[in-house]
């Protein structure tokens, strides 16, 4: 029988593979064994912190298209950044160059989902995608 080894951002219990950094959010743990990737209290928090992390890259970074966003959140130093665009707009069906509303579930939900699944190489559980959307909300709508 073949063991199906859980991906390091599932495991971490974040699913977009946020790096560490100086900023903190909620339901970040307090201590991290993962000495690149946060670590998250519960799977709704690290998409919480996904959804946190796009809206920033449009309010503050004026990232606004699915090519901007997906540039920002995994540059060509690290990542075939050309096949995430690619990826993530045939799964949302959105056109790289639309400018996407970081404040629309009916955006976010397929975006994030679809990021996710390239993050971590299996489909994300929608219940899971839309606890994280509700835990932003609660405290950016």
């Amino acid at each position: 029988m073949k063991t199906v080894k859980m991906s390091r951002g599932l495991r971490n219990l974040n699913p977009g593979n946020i790096r560490r950094s100086a900023v903190r959010y909620k339901g970040e743990r307090a201590v991290s064994s993962d000495p690149e990737f946060r670590q998250f209290e519960s799977i709704e928090a690290g998409y919480r912190a996904m959804f946190v992390l796009l809206h920033t890259y449009a309010v503050k970074h004026h990232c606004t298209t699915l090519r901007q966003i997906v540039s920002r959140y995994a540059p060509p130093s690290e990542n075939d950044t050309d096949g995430y665009i690619r990826r993530v707009a045939r799964a949302t069906g959105f056109a790289p160059d639309l400018a996407l509303d970081t404040l629309s579930q009916g955006v976010m939900i397929p975006l994030v989902r679809a990021m996710s699944e390239v993050e971590n190489g299996v489909p994300a559980v929608e219940s899971e995608v839309l606890g994280g959307w509700q835990l932003f909300v609660a405290d950016f709508s």
